[in-house]
């Protein structure tokens, strides 16, 4: 009757629904930078004797144009490799650290249309990224090295963790593979095409690119390294969350603040 299919209809329904969804999760990303700043310059405000609610302190931010303005990626860093391993976190609960990692990997922009891509490790309970590293190129040896760091820091070598990640060939790479199995790792793979799969990495990405400025352009290569090391440590040691009551990812990791919100996976459907 109005000239549009089916077809039409139902994925502008689709869209429209995930649309929804994006502007939640957007909201949701404002309102824990707000309750974060509140908290962090509390300190401030009693030497001052002054008081702000998080409402007042949102409108303030949004007048001097101090929100976030959370931006889309654009530029896909996921090459689906040869082998596969199971999802191994659905129906999981997380109540510690080393008990699971977390990886992704993202481009950071150099001017003249160039790109160099930060491969990065974290600790799902704590948030604490134990592993990073900046390459020239989408090669696996950026995803080993980042490995390697993460190895490093970690404690106790005895005990099964377990490696989330996408399905990239950088992960899923014989050498990558035998790295793991070497180090009690247990390989955890996502599934194809579903990034809610490994969103707590892409998480942590979120942060680094919008609440630190990664996502403005480099001049050269030569400046990303510095900077992304500078922002990690800052990320780890400085910056609070409200999904871990206020604390840092360093504290938690470090075990100074040991009870904090468990994570609970769903059971796949």
């Amino acid at each position: 009757m109005f000239g549009i299919s089916r077809q039409a209809h139902y994925q502008k329904q689709c869209r429209e629904r995930v649309q929804s969804l994006e502007n939640e999760i957007i909201m949701e990303m404002v309102r824990q930078v707000c309750r974060k700043i509140l908290y962090k310059i509390q300190p401030m405000l009693a030497q001052e004797r002054l008081k702000i609610g998080r409402d007042r302190l949102f409108t303030l931010l949004r007048e001097a144009n101090l929100l976030v303005k959370p931006k889309k990626m654009y530029r896909r860093t996921t090459v689906p490799g040869p082998s596969r391993a199971p999802n191994r976190l659905p129906g999981l609960v997380v109540t510690q650290c080393n008990q699971v990692w977390v990886c992704d990997i993202t481009y950071l922009a150099l001017i003249k249309s160039r790109f160099a891509y930060l491969f990065l490790l974290m600790d799902l309970y704590s948030r604490y990224i134990i592993g990073w590293h900046v390459s020239s190129s989408l090669a696996a040896d950026g995803a080993l090295i980042s490995l390697d760091m993460a190895l490093s820091q970690r404690s106790n070598n005895h005990e099964e963790v377990i490696h989330h990640s996408d399905h990239g060939v950088q992960y899923t790479n014989r050498t990558y593979q035998n790295r793991l199995l070497e180090n009690n790792l247990l390989a955890s793979i996502g599934a194809v095409g579903n990034c809610y799969d490994n969103i707590y990495a892409e998480r942590v990405i979120g942060i680094l690119k919008g609440e630190y400025g990664l996502d403005f352009p480099f001049v050269s290569i030569s400046q990303v390294s510095p900077v992304v090391e500078e922002v990690i440590y800052f990320y780890n040691s400085d910056r609070p969350h409200s999904s871990l009551e206020m604390s840092t990812p360093k504290d938690v990791y470090e075990g100074k603040i040991q009870h904090v919100p468990t994570i609970i996976f769903p059971l796949a459907v």
